[in-house]
């Protein structure tokens, strides 16, 4: 295959409407704008919201859905893997985490989550821990401690 043989695919190419040449190209005298009105002008198209008057879409709609939950507790969330970087044996607490820079400070509670692995034994006092989080720090041979207040 040569450049100059290079050729698009049957049908590819289109040619273009040529409006407005005489009556007998079936595109004369209205030009397939139908006779008259607002979309037969030059420049006469309607904003595609614009819905002839009626209340539009956007207006009819409320203006915020769903509602906020003054009840929902907020946490710190703290993950096994990240518990690496401290000594086996230690004792962790939230001032700890948010001295080592895993928290950015101690005021909302903190939680454990199970991702990653615990290497080490370790007691982690913290106000809440998932399941799973238990179930490695206990394997690991460490405890976990409620923290209150």
């Amino acid at each position: 295959m040569k450049l100059h043989e290079l050729a698009p695919a049957e049908g590819a190419k289109k040619a273009r409407k040529r409006v407005g040449r005489g009556n007998g190209s079936g595109h004369g005298t209205y030009s397939g704008r139908g006779s008259k009105g607002q979309k037969a002008r030059s420049g006469g198209q309607v904003n595609p919201r614009f819905e002839g008057g009626q209340l539009p879409l956007m207006l009819r709609l409320p203006r915020k859905r769903g509602f906020t939950n003054i009840f929902k507790q907020r946490f710190h969330i703290v993950n096994l893997d990240s518990l690496d970087r401290f000594e086996a044996k230690s004792e962790i607490t939230p001032q700890l985490l948010a001295d080592a820079g895993l928290i950015r400070d101690t005021h909302l509670p903190v939680k454990l989550l199970g991702t990653g692995e615990l290497a080490r034994p370790m007691t982690i006092r913290v106000h809440k821990w998932s399941q799973s989080a238990q179930l490695k720090v206990e394997a690991a041979g460490g405890a976990l401690e409620k923290v209150t207040g």
